[in-house]
Formats: C-alpha cells, sequence, structure tokens
C-alpha cells in the first residue's frame, strides 16, 4: 500500500510566506493555496473522510484505509490538525486488521503533526500576547489622567474574548487526538511484544497517565497497563540480552577456535565495591 502524498501547491499559485533562507535557524513558513482553492480541496478530503467513516463502521476495514488515505492525499499539507485526524484513524483501521507495525507508524505520523501545530500554535500566541501587551502599555503611557482610586484598585480580570474561545477549542481538539493517538500506538507497540516496543508502549501510557482529558473507560485502561507492562517489559530484556549474548558468544567461539579457545576460558567477575566488571582468564575454563 502505497504512502499517500498530501495535496501541495505549485509555485505559481502558493502564497509564499517564507523566511530567508539562507538562515537556518529561521523557521519557513509552509506555502499555502489560496483561501478559495484551500477551502476546496479541505472540502473534498472531508468528503473523502465521511466515505471512510461509514466504511469503517461497516467494519470495511482496508476499504476505510484506501478512502483515507485518498483524504490525506487531497488534503493540503501544511493544515497538520487535518492530516493528523487522519493518520490516527488509518491507526485505528490497522489496529482493526492487528496490523500491528503499521498502526504504530499511523499513530506515530498523527502525534508528529500535533507536536508541529503545538509548536506553531504556541509561537503565534506568544506573539500575540507579546503585542496585546505592548498595546497595552501604549495606552496606559497615553492616559493623562488617573484617579487615585483607579491607581489603587487592582487590575480588571481578562475577560476571554470570541478568539481566546476559539483557541481553547482548538488545543482541547488537539488533546482529543493527541489522546487517541497516544493509546493507539500503545496497544500496537505492546502488541508487538518486543523490548524496544514495550519500553515505548510503557512511555505512551505514562504520558497518557497524565492527561487530564481521558475518558473513564480509557484511563482504566491505561492504569491497567501501567501495572501490567513492566514485568511484560523486564522478560523481553531478559530474553532479548540471553539471545544477544548467545549469538555473541557463538561468534567468540568462531574466532577463538583456531586458538584452542573459547568463550568459557573467559569469565566476567564483578567488584561489589566499584559495581564494575573485569575479565579473568583461565586456561581450563571457568572454575567449579
Amino acid at each position: 500500500m502505497t504512502e499517500p502524498q498530501t495535496r501541495e501547491p505549485e509555485p505559481n499559485q502558493a502564497k509564499v510566506d517564507a523566511t530567508d533562507q539562507d538562515n537556518p535557524e529561521e523557521p519557513i513558513t509552509p506555502e499555502k493555496f489560496p483561501p478559495e482553492e484551500e477551502a476546496s480541496l479541505l472540502g473534498e478530503s472531508n468528503d473523502k473522510k465521511s466515505e471512510a467513516n461509514a466504511l469503517f463502521s461497516s467494519a470495511k476495514y482496508e476499504n476505510a484505509i484506501t478512502k483515507y488515505e485518498e483524504a490525506a492525499s487531497i488534503c493540503p499539507h501544511y493544515l497538520d490538525y487535518e492530516l493528523a485526524v487522519l493518520k490516527s484513524n488509518i491507526a485505528a483501521c490497522h489496529l482493526k486488521l492487528e496490523q500491528w507495525k503499521e498502526a504504530v507508524k499511523a499513530a506515530t505520523d498523527s502525534i508528529d503533526g500535533l507536536d508541529r501545530l503545538e509548536k506553531s500554535e504556541t509561537s503565534r500566541e506568544q506573539s500575540e500576547e507579546e503585542q496585546r501587551r505592548k498595546n497595552v502599555e501604549e495606552d496606559d503611557a497615553e492616559e493623562e489622567i488617573v484617579s487615585s482610586g483607579a491607581q489603587k484598585s487592582a487590575p480588571a480580570p481578562r475577560q476571554e474574548n470570541a478568539a481566546d474561545i476559539t483557541r481553547r477549542k482548538r488545543r482541547e481538539d488537539i488533546l482529543r487526538i493527541r489522546v487517541k493517538a497516544l493509546m493507539r500506538r500503545a496497544r500496537a507497540k505492546s502488541e508487538l511484544g518486543g523490548w524496544s516496543d514495550l519500553s515505548g508502549a510503557e512511555e505512551d501510557y505514562k504520558v497518557l497517565s497524565a492527561m487530564t482529558n481521558l475518558t473513564p473507560a480509557d484511563r482504566k485502561i491505561v492504569q491497567t497497563q501501567l501495572r501490567t507492562l513492566p514485568p511484560r517489559t523486564k522478560a523481553a530484556q531478559e530474553k532479548e540480552m540471553s539471545e544477544m549474548w548467545g549469538k555473541l558468544k557463538d561468534l567468540g567461539n568462531g574466532i577463538l577456535k583456531p586458538f584452542g579457545l573459547s568463550t568459557e576460558n573467559f569469565q566476567m567477575v564483578k567488584d561489589e565495591k566499584s559495581g564494575g566488571y573485569s575479565m579473568n582468564f583461565s586456561q581450563n575454563g571457568p572454575s567449579q
């Protein structure tokens, strides 16, 4: 299954808003479609997403993946939130099909997109807040007459305006999709079962445990997994370490055999005082 390519604007039709590319430290704002074309592409993408949602509800998961990928290929590449939703939905399809590796990749793509979006929005909000403070300071400087009572009174609390409400809802939406993507990635990693994947699942569940917007059902899953995963992770670690040492031992014996030696002639001895290890050589092999 090919990876979808999100729709990118042609150079001659895009609105370019980029910083000096000669300075690698400066972020580059993605090229964007004109508003009318962006809205048209997003509408087309949402139509495909609706078709995919219906296919998912009918348990036609392979077909749903195809439609979600079509939606992602149409969606403008800079709309990180919309793409994150699609990637998270693709991860859900792969979970249903027990395609664990594919689910991990799709969920990770979703989380990466949300990370970019949050970084961008945080930067924008900071710039807006700095501008607001600057405007307030300028207004204060222009005030010629201030009563003594007004000087002593505390400043009135700032009221939430329409822009604040929009930003708050946006943050809530981002957190909601982040929970879904993290839950799906953690589930897929726990099913893969290797040491690295189980460790990754633990990390995801720890992040989820600190989030305040979990449903009761999700919180119960997270708490259960944080109890059951550590022994599984430790067992997987010990198994993989044992297998690794076995392979190294076989390799070492192959190298030492022409000299009439084997890895049994070498012992790792732990220094109880320092906690370090030293290697001892024994001509006759390990002592009994």
